[in-house]
Protein backbone atom coordinates (compact mmCIF):
# COMPACT_ATOMS: atom_id res chain seq x y z
CA UNK A 1 0.00 0.00 0.00
CA UNK A 2 1.14 3.53 -0.74
CA UNK A 3 0.46 6.72 1.23
CA UNK A 4 -2.66 7.65 -0.74
CA UNK A 5 -4.26 4.24 -0.20
CA UNK A 6 -3.51 4.31 3.51
CA UNK A 7 -4.90 7.84 3.75
CA UNK A 8 -8.10 6.73 1.99
CA UNK A 9 -8.74 4.08 4.64
CA UNK A 10 -7.90 6.50 7.46
CA UNK A 11 -10.53 8.91 6.11
CA UNK A 12 -13.17 6.28 6.85
CA UNK A 13 -12.40 6.60 10.56
CA UNK A 14 -14.68 9.52 11.27
CA UNK A 15 -18.42 9.81 12.05
CA UNK A 16 -19.40 11.17 8.63
CA UNK A 17 -17.85 8.39 6.54
CA UNK A 18 -17.80 5.58 9.08
CA UNK A 19 -19.18 2.24 7.88
CA UNK A 20 -17.60 0.09 10.62
CA UNK A 21 -20.25 -2.41 11.66
CA UNK A 22 -18.56 -4.26 14.52
CA UNK A 23 -15.99 -3.76 17.24
CA UNK A 24 -14.52 -6.46 19.49
CA UNK A 25 -11.96 -6.48 22.23
CA UNK A 26 -10.22 -8.51 24.89
CA UNK A 27 -8.61 -6.95 27.97
CA UNK A 28 -5.57 -8.92 29.21
CA UNK A 29 -3.72 -8.38 32.48
CA UNK A 30 0.00 -8.69 33.18
CA UNK A 31 -0.43 -12.35 34.09
CA UNK A 32 -1.92 -13.12 30.64
CA UNK A 33 -5.42 -13.55 32.06
CA UNK A 34 -8.45 -12.41 30.08
CA UNK A 35 -10.12 -9.89 32.36
CA UNK A 36 -13.05 -9.07 30.07
CA UNK A 37 -14.23 -9.33 26.47
CA UNK A 38 -16.75 -7.35 24.45
CA UNK A 39 -18.36 -7.51 21.01
CA UNK A 40 -20.97 -5.07 19.75
CA UNK A 41 -22.24 -2.97 16.87
CA UNK A 42 -19.87 -0.04 16.43
CA UNK A 43 -22.57 2.49 15.61
CA UNK A 44 -24.32 1.71 18.90
CA UNK A 45 -21.42 3.25 20.82
CA UNK A 46 -21.79 6.71 22.36
CA UNK A 47 -20.30 9.38 20.10
CA UNK A 48 -17.62 10.25 22.67
CA UNK A 49 -16.44 6.63 22.69
CA UNK A 50 -16.40 6.50 18.89
CA UNK A 51 -13.99 9.43 18.70
CA UNK A 52 -11.61 7.74 21.14
CA UNK A 53 -11.65 4.52 19.13
CA UNK A 54 -11.13 6.46 15.89
CA UNK A 55 -8.02 8.05 17.40
CA UNK A 56 -6.60 4.65 18.34
CA UNK A 57 -7.41 3.03 14.99
CA UNK A 58 -5.94 5.92 12.99
CA UNK A 59 -2.69 5.54 14.90
CA UNK A 60 -2.43 1.95 13.65
CA UNK A 61 -2.37 3.39 10.11
CA UNK A 62 0.22 6.08 10.81
CA UNK A 63 3.96 6.47 10.44
CA UNK A 64 6.58 6.00 7.73
CA UNK A 65 6.23 3.26 5.14
CA UNK A 66 9.19 0.94 5.54
CA UNK A 67 9.66 1.86 9.19
CA UNK A 68 6.33 1.88 11.06
CA UNK A 69 4.14 0.56 8.24
CA UNK A 70 5.27 -2.59 6.45
CA UNK A 71 3.65 -4.16 3.42
CA UNK A 72 3.87 -7.91 4.02
CA UNK A 73 3.02 -10.95 1.93
CA UNK A 74 2.16 -14.25 3.53
CA UNK A 75 1.50 -17.90 2.62
CA UNK A 76 -1.98 -19.31 2.11
CA UNK A 77 -1.84 -21.22 5.40
CA UNK A 78 -1.75 -17.97 7.38
CA UNK A 79 -4.07 -16.16 5.02
CA UNK A 80 -6.84 -18.72 5.56
CA UNK A 81 -7.40 -17.95 9.25
CA UNK A 82 -7.51 -14.18 8.75
CA UNK A 83 -9.81 -14.67 5.77
CA UNK A 84 -12.27 -16.66 7.91
CA UNK A 85 -12.03 -14.02 10.65
CA UNK A 86 -12.89 -11.30 8.14
CA UNK A 87 -15.67 -13.30 6.51
CA UNK A 88 -17.27 -13.92 9.90
CA UNK A 89 -17.73 -10.18 10.37
CA UNK A 90 -16.16 -10.72 13.83
CA UNK A 91 -19.31 -12.58 14.90
CA UNK A 92 -17.73 -16.02 15.33
CA UNK A 93 -16.83 -16.29 19.02
CA UNK A 94 -14.66 -19.38 18.48
CA UNK A 95 -12.51 -17.60 15.88
CA UNK A 96 -12.18 -14.55 18.10
CA UNK A 97 -11.17 -16.74 21.04
CA UNK A 98 -8.53 -18.43 18.89
CA UNK A 99 -7.23 -15.05 17.74
CA UNK A 100 -6.98 -13.74 21.31
CA UNK A 101 -5.24 -16.92 22.48
CA UNK A 102 -2.64 -16.70 19.73
CA UNK A 103 -1.77 -13.14 20.71
CA UNK A 104 -1.69 -13.81 24.45
CA UNK A 105 0.63 -16.80 24.02
CA UNK A 106 3.17 -14.93 21.86
CA UNK A 107 2.95 -11.23 22.77
CA UNK A 108 5.77 -10.36 25.17
CA UNK A 109 4.60 -7.39 27.20
CA UNK A 110 4.96 -6.59 30.89
CA UNK A 111 1.62 -5.06 31.89
CA UNK A 112 -2.02 -4.92 30.88
CA UNK A 113 -3.16 -4.46 27.29
CA UNK A 114 -6.25 -4.36 25.09
CA UNK A 115 -6.63 -6.40 21.90
CA UNK A 116 -8.94 -4.41 19.63
CA UNK A 117 -10.56 -5.36 16.30
CA UNK A 118 -13.04 -3.70 13.96
CA UNK A 119 -14.77 -4.96 10.82
CA UNK A 120 -15.79 -2.75 7.93
CA UNK A 121 -17.20 -3.01 4.41
CA UNK A 122 -16.20 -0.08 2.20
CA UNK A 123 -17.82 0.71 -1.16
CA UNK A 124 -14.78 2.05 -2.98
CA UNK A 125 -15.85 5.09 -5.04
CA UNK A 126 -14.78 5.21 -8.64
CA UNK A 127 -12.21 7.86 -9.55
CA UNK A 128 -12.46 10.02 -12.63
CA UNK A 129 -9.57 10.75 -14.97
CA UNK A 130 -8.76 13.92 -12.99
CA UNK A 131 -8.53 11.80 -9.79
CA UNK A 132 -11.83 13.02 -8.34
CA UNK A 133 -14.01 10.57 -6.42
CA UNK A 134 -17.50 9.74 -7.66
CA UNK A 135 -19.39 8.67 -4.54
CA UNK A 136 -22.34 7.41 -6.62
CA UNK A 137 -20.23 4.98 -8.63
CA UNK A 138 -18.52 2.00 -7.00
CA UNK A 139 -16.63 -0.77 -8.78
CA UNK A 140 -15.10 -2.44 -5.72
CA UNK A 141 -16.25 -3.53 -2.29
CA UNK A 142 -13.39 -3.67 0.19
CA UNK A 143 -14.10 -5.72 3.30
CA UNK A 144 -11.40 -5.61 5.94
CA UNK A 145 -10.40 -6.18 9.55
CA UNK A 146 -8.24 -3.66 11.42
CA UNK A 147 -6.64 -4.95 14.62
CA UNK A 148 -4.30 -3.41 17.18
CA UNK A 149 -2.80 -4.03 20.60
CA UNK A 150 -2.85 -1.13 23.06
CA UNK A 151 -1.14 -0.90 26.46
CA UNK A 152 -3.52 -0.18 29.34
CA UNK A 153 -1.76 1.87 32.01
CA UNK A 154 -2.61 3.68 35.22
CA UNK A 155 -3.07 7.42 34.78
CA UNK A 156 -0.44 9.59 36.45
CA UNK A 157 -1.05 10.81 40.00
CA UNK A 158 -1.92 14.47 40.47
CA UNK A 159 -4.40 17.03 41.72
CA UNK A 160 -7.82 17.60 40.18
CA UNK A 161 -10.55 20.16 40.78
CA UNK A 162 -13.78 18.92 42.38
CA UNK A 163 -16.54 21.43 41.46
CA UNK A 164 -18.95 19.99 44.05
CA UNK A 165 -16.50 20.55 46.88
CA UNK A 166 -14.99 23.63 45.21
CA UNK A 167 -11.58 22.32 46.09
CA UNK A 168 -8.51 20.64 44.63
CA UNK A 169 -8.14 17.00 45.60
CA UNK A 170 -5.95 14.02 44.90
CA UNK A 171 -7.00 12.67 41.50
CA UNK A 172 -8.35 9.16 41.39
CA UNK A 173 -6.03 7.06 39.23
CA UNK A 174 -7.70 4.83 36.68
CA UNK A 175 -6.67 2.50 33.85
CA UNK A 176 -6.24 4.31 30.53
CA UNK A 177 -5.94 2.78 27.05
CA UNK A 178 -2.82 4.11 25.30
CA UNK A 179 -2.03 4.33 21.60
CA UNK A 180 -1.28 0.96 19.94
CA UNK A 181 2.11 -0.73 20.04
CA UNK A 182 1.30 -2.81 16.95
CA UNK A 183 -1.54 -3.56 14.57
CA UNK A 184 -2.45 -4.79 11.12
CA UNK A 185 -4.92 -4.22 8.29
CA UNK A 186 -6.13 -7.31 6.44
CA UNK A 187 -6.44 -7.68 3.55
CA UNK A 188 -4.22 -5.03 2.01
CA UNK A 189 -5.82 -2.25 -0.04
CA UNK A 190 -3.42 -2.34 -3.00
CA UNK A 191 -4.30 -0.39 -6.14
CA UNK A 192 -7.50 0.61 -4.30
CA UNK A 193 -8.66 -3.01 -4.35
CA UNK A 194 -8.69 -6.08 -2.14
CA UNK A 195 -5.38 -7.96 -2.03
CA UNK A 196 -5.89 -11.18 -0.06
CA UNK A 197 -2.20 -12.01 -0.33
CA UNK A 198 -1.09 -8.86 1.48
CA UNK A 199 -1.35 -7.25 4.89
CA UNK A 200 -0.31 -3.83 6.17
CA UNK A 201 1.54 -4.24 9.47
CA UNK A 202 2.01 -1.40 11.97
CA UNK A 203 4.66 -1.16 14.68
CA UNK A 204 5.15 1.84 16.94
CA UNK A 205 8.86 1.08 17.25
CA UNK A 206 10.45 0.58 13.84
CA UNK A 207 13.35 -1.26 15.46
CA UNK A 208 11.14 -3.74 17.35
CA UNK A 209 9.00 -5.66 14.86
CA UNK A 210 7.69 -8.23 17.38
CA UNK A 211 8.95 -11.13 15.27
CA UNK A 212 7.40 -13.87 17.40
CA UNK A 213 3.96 -12.29 17.35
CA UNK A 214 4.05 -11.64 13.60
CA UNK A 215 5.12 -15.21 12.93
CA UNK A 216 2.27 -16.62 15.07
CA UNK A 217 -0.53 -14.33 13.89
CA UNK A 218 0.43 -13.44 10.34
CA UNK A 219 3.05 -16.02 9.43
CA UNK A 220 4.74 -13.44 7.20
CA UNK A 221 8.45 -13.09 6.56
CA UNK A 222 9.60 -9.77 8.00
CA UNK A 223 12.00 -7.34 6.34
CA UNK A 224 14.96 -5.85 8.20
CA UNK A 225 13.91 -3.34 10.82
CA UNK A 226 14.58 0.35 10.15
CA UNK A 227 17.60 0.36 12.45
CA UNK A 228 18.98 -2.84 10.94
CA UNK A 229 18.63 -1.40 7.42
CA UNK A 230 20.69 1.62 8.47
CA UNK A 231 23.36 -0.55 10.11
CA UNK A 232 23.45 -2.83 7.05
CA UNK A 233 23.90 0.11 4.67
CA UNK A 234 26.72 1.50 6.82
CA UNK A 235 28.40 -1.92 6.92
CA UNK A 236 28.23 -2.26 3.12
CA UNK A 237 29.87 1.17 2.67
CA UNK A 238 32.56 0.65 5.30
CA UNK A 239 33.56 -2.81 4.06
CA UNK A 240 33.49 -1.81 0.38
CA UNK A 241 35.47 1.41 0.79
CA UNK A 242 37.82 0.26 3.57
CA UNK A 243 40.70 2.80 3.78
CA UNK A 244 38.95 5.03 1.21
CA UNK A 245 36.03 5.63 3.58
CA UNK A 246 36.79 9.24 4.49
CA UNK A 247 34.60 12.29 5.20
CA UNK A 248 34.70 13.53 1.60
CA UNK A 249 33.59 10.18 0.21
CA UNK A 250 30.72 9.90 2.71
CA UNK A 251 29.72 13.47 1.80
CA UNK A 252 29.59 12.47 -1.86
CA UNK A 253 27.38 9.46 -1.08
CA UNK A 254 25.10 11.61 1.08
CA UNK A 255 24.79 14.19 -1.71
CA UNK A 256 23.84 11.49 -4.24
CA UNK A 257 21.14 10.19 -1.92
CA UNK A 258 19.87 13.74 -1.38
CA UNK A 259 19.66 14.22 -5.17
CA UNK A 260 17.67 10.98 -5.48
CA UNK A 261 15.21 12.14 -2.81
CA UNK A 262 14.72 15.51 -4.53
CA UNK A 263 14.16 13.87 -7.94
CA UNK A 264 11.67 11.49 -6.32
CA UNK A 265 9.75 14.45 -4.89
CA UNK A 266 9.66 16.20 -8.27
CA UNK A 267 8.24 13.07 -9.93
CA UNK A 268 5.55 12.95 -7.20
CA UNK A 269 5.89 9.18 -7.13
CA UNK A 270 3.67 7.92 -4.26
CA UNK A 271 5.76 4.76 -3.76
CA UNK A 272 8.59 4.97 -1.19
CA UNK A 273 12.13 5.27 -2.52
CA UNK A 274 13.84 1.87 -2.22
CA UNK A 275 17.38 0.82 -3.06
CA UNK A 276 18.43 -2.57 -4.41
CA UNK A 277 21.94 -3.94 -4.86
CA UNK A 278 22.48 -2.42 -8.32
CA UNK A 279 21.25 1.01 -7.24
CA UNK A 280 23.59 1.06 -4.23
CA UNK A 281 26.50 0.12 -6.48
CA UNK A 282 25.59 2.90 -8.92
CA UNK A 283 25.47 5.44 -6.08
CA UNK A 284 28.95 4.41 -4.93
CA UNK A 285 30.33 4.56 -8.47
CA UNK A 286 28.79 8.02 -9.06
CA UNK A 287 30.25 9.17 -5.73
CA UNK A 288 33.78 8.44 -6.90
CA UNK A 289 34.44 4.96 -5.49
CA UNK A 290 37.14 3.29 -7.59
CA UNK A 291 36.55 0.18 -9.69
CA UNK A 292 39.14 -1.57 -7.56
CA UNK A 293 37.01 -1.06 -4.45
CA UNK A 294 33.79 -1.97 -6.29
CA UNK A 295 35.28 -5.26 -7.47
CA UNK A 296 34.14 -6.99 -4.27
CA UNK A 297 30.96 -4.93 -3.74
CA UNK A 298 28.52 -7.77 -4.55
CA UNK A 299 30.25 -10.01 -2.04
CA UNK A 300 30.05 -7.38 0.72
CA UNK A 301 26.42 -6.53 -0.12
CA UNK A 302 25.16 -10.12 -0.11
CA UNK A 303 27.04 -10.92 3.10
CA UNK A 304 25.51 -7.90 4.89
CA UNK A 305 22.03 -7.71 3.35
CA UNK A 306 21.37 -10.77 1.23
CA UNK A 307 20.81 -10.71 -2.50
CA UNK A 308 17.32 -9.20 -2.62
CA UNK A 309 16.88 -7.26 0.64
CA UNK A 310 15.25 -3.85 -0.01
CA UNK A 311 16.70 -0.81 1.72
CA UNK A 312 14.42 2.19 2.19
CA UNK A 313 16.23 5.48 1.62
CA UNK A 314 14.25 7.02 4.49
CA UNK A 315 15.80 4.38 6.80
CA UNK A 316 19.42 4.50 5.64
CA UNK A 317 19.72 8.27 5.26
CA UNK A 318 19.22 11.04 7.80
CA UNK A 319 17.06 13.46 5.85
CA UNK A 320 17.17 16.10 8.59
CA UNK A 321 20.92 16.66 8.94
CA UNK A 322 24.43 15.65 7.90
CA UNK A 323 26.32 14.67 11.04
CA UNK A 324 30.00 14.44 11.85
CA UNK A 325 30.67 12.87 15.24
CA UNK A 326 33.78 12.30 17.36
CA UNK A 327 33.93 11.08 20.98
CA UNK A 328 33.84 14.71 22.13
CA UNK A 329 32.16 16.74 19.37
CA UNK A 330 29.01 16.44 17.26
CA UNK A 331 28.55 18.73 14.24
CA UNK A 332 25.28 18.84 12.29
CA UNK A 333 24.43 20.79 9.15
CA UNK A 334 21.43 20.82 6.85
CA UNK A 335 21.55 17.83 4.48
CA UNK A 336 21.71 20.10 1.43
CA UNK A 337 24.59 22.21 2.84
CA UNK A 338 27.41 19.68 3.09
CA UNK A 339 29.45 22.18 1.08
CA UNK A 340 29.95 24.10 4.35
CA UNK A 341 32.09 21.25 5.69
CA UNK A 342 35.59 20.37 4.51
CA UNK A 343 38.68 18.66 5.93
CA UNK A 344 42.15 20.19 6.10
CA UNK A 345 45.46 19.24 7.64
CA UNK A 346 46.47 22.05 10.02
CA UNK A 347 49.71 21.84 12.03
CA UNK A 348 49.94 18.17 11.11
CA UNK A 349 46.44 17.31 12.40
CA UNK A 350 43.39 16.47 10.32
CA UNK A 351 40.75 19.10 11.10
CA UNK A 352 37.16 19.74 10.20
CA UNK A 353 36.65 23.22 8.80
CA UNK A 354 33.19 24.79 8.83
CA UNK A 355 32.42 27.97 6.90
CA UNK A 356 30.80 30.54 9.20
CA UNK A 357 28.37 32.18 6.79
CA UNK A 358 25.74 34.62 8.03
CA UNK A 359 24.88 35.19 11.69
CA UNK A 360 26.79 33.05 14.18
CA UNK A 361 25.44 32.13 17.63
CA UNK A 362 27.27 30.38 20.47
CA UNK A 363 25.09 29.08 23.32
CA UNK A 364 22.32 31.30 21.97
CA UNK A 365 24.53 34.42 22.01
CA UNK A 366 25.16 36.22 18.73
CA UNK A 367 28.90 36.60 18.30
CA UNK A 368 31.03 38.70 15.97
CA UNK A 369 33.62 37.29 13.62
CA UNK A 370 37.24 37.77 14.56
CA UNK A 371 39.07 40.84 13.26
CA UNK A 372 41.10 38.72 10.84
CA UNK A 373 37.90 37.25 9.42
CA UNK A 374 36.36 40.71 9.05
CA UNK A 375 39.47 42.01 7.21
CA UNK A 376 39.40 39.00 4.91
CA UNK A 377 35.72 39.72 4.13
CA UNK A 378 36.59 43.32 3.24
CA UNK A 379 39.39 42.21 0.93
CA UNK A 380 36.96 39.98 -0.89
Amino acid sequence: MIKQEIAEIKKLLNPKKCSIDRICGCYVDGEKNKKTQFSQAFLSLPEEDMFKYFEILKKALSGSIGKNLLNLEFPLSSEEFLYRLKESGLKDDALLEQFYDQIISTYEYVGNYLILLVHDVYDVPKRTTDNMENEDASEEVYEYVLACICPVELSKPGLSYNPEENAFQNRIRDWVVSMPQMGFLFPAFNDRATDLHGVLYYTKDGDDLKDGLVDAILGCPLPLSAGSQKETFHTIIEETLEDACDIEMVKNIHEKLTEMVEEHKIKEDPAPLILDKNEVKTILADSGVSNEKLAHFEEHYEEAAGDDTPLFVSNVMNGKSFEVKTPDVVVKVKPERTDLIETRVIDGRQCLVIALDGTVEVNGITVRKSLADAEADLME
